[in-house]
């Protein structure tokens, strides 16, 4: 993927982060996802758990009374944007408003990272004597849209323009594309280059992409990853360009409209791609990917073809592998891998294993070859903050498991407007037993009672719930942000290095 000299830039690189882990051990975690799939609750609960001391049952160190604190320290990787994590917390409790102004914080747009140190005892005779008893783990936060890049680095221009074009032409990404594909029929490849028609072209394409990512379709297959977050970029000609209608085999003739197209999406690769993958990505020791598959399947067969395409083509790009002092200074490899499916607490806990086996049989080819190479790899449902509560409800002679919460201010259903206090409960309807039915027959996934029309359980489905207001105990003390199975996912990604 990458030229002899950022192989070598990279193999500096591990050299001093092996030196720098014998004086102070530490782990670096990434954490992905494409848009919307939580990642930065997730990073905010985890950490918020570990400082607060949470309720972490399957957590050993945690359990087994090990671990004896844990706090924010300053990051090893001075050029990289620091990890809001106050803001978010902020955010996620309310702060100063008691709680009253509680709501989801931003969503990832760029790198950033964030150290938090484990003090613990270690449970083998071997550790307690000659470890350290500390950890640092550094959490790496980046989008999942810019792994979608990572493919970009072994495709030419002309492959990656004809691949495009030929997927916006199937439904439903033809009548999201239709203002893109009447302009993409004005332009000849081989007209003298266009700056003004480079410029549309570009924003009729990112204005299509976008509308592929509402959540109505949920399609997860878009790259350029910087289209949709540019940031300090935006503007640039290395962010002007869109395919063109050519053959995957074609060639630019100089000074071209092709030629000016080929020539940015190469600067793309070089002044974006490359030093992604070779300052953040290829330096992870673990990884965990969030992956929104309820998202998916509320959006129908379109969308969840396309999440298993674009899961497919994320995981393709990780080095799995299992990790030695040697690979750590030469290739440094991923030996542990989560995917995790998140949004648990929008089903009933009876649906939470056939959520993990919907999600395992979606990355099945990937965890396969993840596993072969010698990484461990784990799937998992989760919540990293957990909005609802169940509770069982009756409807005509059925009794239905149903989640309770508080839905956002001005969140509609029907006629119905919710002014963010008032809790409802909603009856998500249940996964299928069989995995392989989703795949088999979309167009009813989801199970419902007879009492319960499918239409209103749909349009509950889209619901989102507002963070729920910390509980306090007898004592008055205030609890850590409630979750589902964070526990467990923090336990398979560094339980081993606390042990």
């Amino acid at each position: 993927m990458s030229s002899i000299a950022d192989e070598a830039r990279l193999a500096v690189g591990n050299v001093i982060d092996f030196a720098g882990g014998l004086i102070s051990p530490s782990l670096r975690l990434g954490v992905t996802g494409l848009s919307r799939s939580g990642k930065t609750v997730f990073i905010s609960a985890l950490v918020h758990n570990l400082v607060h001391g949470g309720r972490l049952p399957v957590f050993d160190a945690m359990a087994e009374g090990r671990l004896a604190g844990a706090h924010l320290d300053p990051q090893p990787d001075d050029a990289v944007p620091r990890f809001d994590y106050e803001a978010h917390i902020e955010a996620l409790t309310g702060g100063k408003s008691s709680g009253k102004n509680r709501h989801w914080p931003d969503s990832t747009y760029r790198v950033s990272e964030l150290r938090i140190t484990l003090d613990y005892e270690s449970a083998t005779f071997w550790g307690r004597n000659v470890g350290s008893g500390k950890l640092h783990l550094d959490i790496v936060d980046y989008p999942g849209e810019w792994l979608l890049d990572l493919p970009l680095l072994n495709q030419s221009y002309a492959e990656w323009s004809a691949r495009t074009v030929k997927q916006s032409r199937v439904a439903p990404r033809a009548k999201l594309a239709e203002a893109w594909h009447a302009h993409l029929k004005t332009l000849q490849p081989g007209a003298p280059e266009d700056e003004a028609a480079a410029r549309e072209s570009a924003r009729l394409f990112t204005d299509y992409l976008r509308a592929c990512r509402d959540e109505r379709f949920s399609l997860s297959a878009l790259p350029p990853g910087r289209f949709l977050m540019p940031g300090d970029l935006e503007g640039s000609p290395a962010l002007t360009f869109a395919p063109l209608d050519i053959a995957p085999d074609a060639h630019a003739d100089r000074g071209s409209m092709m030629a000016m197209m080929e020539r940015r999406f190469e600067a793309y690769k070089s002044v974006v791609v490359k030093p992604f993958f070779r300052d953040h990505f290829a330096r992870l020791d673990r990884q965990i990917v969030l992956v929104d598959a309820l998202q998916a399947l509320n959006a129908g067969p379109s969308a969840i073809a396309d999440l298993e395409s674009a899961l497919s083509e994320i995981l393709a790009c990780f080095r799995p592998g299992r990790s030695s002092w040697l690979s750590r200074i030469l290739t440094r490899r991923i030996d542990r891998l989560v995917f995790a499916a998140t949004k648990a607490d929008h089903l009933h806990h009876r649906s939470h294993d056939r959520l993990e086996a919907i999600l395992s049989r979606l990355v099945q080819t990937a965890a396969e070859r993840a596993a072969f190479a010698g990484a461990e790899v784990d799937v998992v449902a989760l919540a990293s903050v957990r909005a609802t509560r169940e509770a069982t409800v009756k409807r005509g002679r059925d009794t239905l498991d149903c989640i309770v919460g508080t839905p956002e201010k001005g969140q509609r259903v029907a006629s119905e407007t919710f002014d963010g206090n008032e809790e409802i409960a909603i009856f998500p309807g249940d996964l299928p037993a069989d995995p392989e039915s989703v795949f088999e027959h979309p167009e009813s996934i989801f199970e419902v009672p007879e009492s319960i029309s499918e239409d209103e359980a749909e349009a509950y489905r889209f619901v989102r719930f507002r963070p729920p207001a910390l509980q306090r105990t007898a004592e008055g003390l205030t609890l850590s942000l409630p979750h589902i199975r964070l526990d467990r996912t923090l336990q398979f990604l560094i339980g081993d290095r606390l042990a």
